[in-house]
């Protein structure tokens, strides 16, 4: 199957955001409101546990669009970089743990979530790392199909 850049970024995007939220609420053992509500506590804070629906909502936008960047990272660079299409399930791990790390040590410190920092605990390292490995490969899965842009 072939997609414009744009698609498959939007695809990916969406996909992996979401099977992302599927896989936190496997993790911890909570519902997509409470994952959504935590995600959106990056913004607002612990607010966004008392926010119902809306903190949710904004949540859910939140983990669409940072999963829309994610995926334009790898698809744009993909297409400067043939090797990224062609070697997509390697090259799409690699971006998973790339993501975990970026995610643990930069973002999520930066948000106003609340964390004491990064404390790594094997096991729940390991329920994310796997969760962010799928997510990677899956943006690759994408970008493998994308036609080369016709303005090159």
């Amino acid at each position: 199957m072939r997609f414009s850049p744009f698609t498959a970024i939007l695809l990916a995007g969406f996909i992996a955001g979401t099977i992302d939220i599927g896989a936190a609420c496997l993790i911890n053992n909570r519902d997509p409101i409470f994952i959504c509500q935590a995600i959106a506590s990056g913004a607002l804070g612990r607010a966004s546990f008392h926010g119902g629906l809306a903190s949710a909502g904004l949540g859910l936008v939140l983990q669409w669009a940072m999963s829309i960047v994610i995926a334009t990272v790898y698809i744009v660079s993909a297409q400067m970089l043939p090797m990224l299409r062609r070697a997509w399930p390697g090259f799409g791990l690699l971006y998973g743990v790339g993501i975990y790390f970026v995610m643990n040590l930069i973002v999520v410190p930066l948000s106003r979530a609340g964390g004491k920092g990064y404390h790594f605990v094997p096991v729940k390292f390991a329920e994310d790392m796997v969760a962010m490995l799928v997510f990677g490969t899956i943006v690759a899965w994408f970008a493998r199909g994308t036609t080369p842009d016709a303005n090159r």
